[in-house]
């Protein structure tokens, strides 16, 4: 796909925020800092669409990015930031549940790993999660550039593996330096919002 025209539409944070019009939603979910939002920016092709942050755990609200008036790419909290508070982490984690439950507008979320490690407990709640959830998902494992393009296929196969390597789960490797990984995810995201 490409993609002409972009734009952020609002960080919302309650419920009645939320864009109105029905358009599919691609969601993003995944641990503070690793690389949803440069995902964002590298899979459309932009620089500072979507807004990074040095900082952990900073992003609080939900993001919207209206891609061309087709799909809105949806960025969740961050989740797992040792330093947020308990009461911050339950508010949290409460935000993303309420609109994971009742957004009727999802077709799609992608949960972002880090293809250098084994994916952590909070990865591994969010996946069961999704999984009970009968939301399609698929798993997109970031930073592939941080190994030898040799390295990539072994490590997402043991990622895989320690996931649970009985349901037929799509995963993916990325990069926001090596843009070959980018035609396999945007198949994925067409055949979802296809659905719709």
């Amino acid at each position: 796909m490409i993609v002409k025209n972009p734009k952020f539409e609002i960080s919302a944070v309650s419920s009645k925020q939320y864009p109105s019009g029905g358009l599919p939603e691609i969601v993003l979910v995944g641990r503070s800092n690793v690389g949803k939002s440069s995902f964002i920016n590298t899979i459309i092709n932009r620089k500072n669409l979507a807004r990074t942050s040095s900082e952990p755990g900073k992003t609080r609200q939900i993001n919207f990015y209206n891609i061309d008036n087709i799909f809105y790419f949806v960025d969740l909290p961050g989740y797992g930031y040792s330093k947020m508070s308990k009461e911050e982490q339950i508010k949290s984690g409460h935000f993303i549940e309420e609109y994971l439950e009742n957004r009727k507008c999802i077709c799609l979320i992608i949960l972002v790993i880090d293809i250098r490690h084994m994916p952590s407990k909070d990865d591994m709640f969010m996946y069961k999660y999704l999984v009970k959830s009968n939301i399609p998902f698929i798993i997109v494992a970031n930073k592939a550039d941080k190994l030898g393009i040799t390295k990539v296929n072994l490590s997402l196969q043991e990622i895989q593996h320690a996931i649970n390597p009985l349901f037929d789960i799509t995963f993916l490797p990325f990069s926001s330096e090596r843009k070959i990984y980018n035609d396999p995810i945007w198949h994925e995201i067409e055949k979802a919002i296809s659905h719709m």
